[in-house]
């Protein structure tokens, strides 16, 4: 989806360097791969099984760099890359499972869960970058960037934020 948005910003063209980001995540557990369960029943179902055992959360990350170009339009160049954290689970109850369910916070995340949300308190640690398991790795796309050609801490500035 990335490289379909940085296509169009490109094909309307673009007076300054500019960026889009796509990132997704899918949850490896026991060599299965789990995305979002949208139904409660699954994601019961998924927190029964993963409960005091660990999963690895894959998060995709897509960088596009659109860059005017005199004459021509605009060009666009990009890094794309997977980060990878061993998410460890809490031998949680059957009671904590039917409320964290009820929230609705797990049915729309990877593997159920969450560690920036209510989830948190069910998880019992993340080896790696816990950036990844919310969705972005700030360190990768600070990588990323510089693979581009571009000053990361500019993306710090007031001028530069979404608007």
């Amino acid at each position: 989806k990335g490289r379909d948005v940085a296509a169009r910003v490109a094909g309307a063209g673009v007076e300054a360097p500019t960026f889009v980001l796509g990132c997704d995540s899918v949850f490896e557990f026991e060599g299965r791969a789990h995305g979002k369960p949208y139904e409660p029943e699954v994601a019961v179902e998924r927190w029964r099984a993963q409960a005091g055992r660990q999963g690895v959360l894959h998060s995709g990350h897509w960088l596009g760099l659109v860059l005017p170009e005199p004459g021509v339009g605009s060009g666009m160049a990009a890094e794309a890359g997977v980060v990878s954290a061993v998410v460890r689970f809490g031998a949680v109850t059957e009671a904590e499972i039917q409320a964290y369910v009820a929230t609705g916070e797990p049915l729309h995340c990877a593997g159920a869960f969450t560690v920036d949300g209510a989830g948190a308190a069910l998880v019992d640690g993340v080896d790696g970058d816990p950036n990844a398991v919310i969705g972005l790795s700030v360190a990768w796309l600070r990588r990323a960037t510089a693979a581009l050609g571009q000053d990361f801490t500019r993306l710090w500035e007031p001028s530069n934020a979404q608007r």
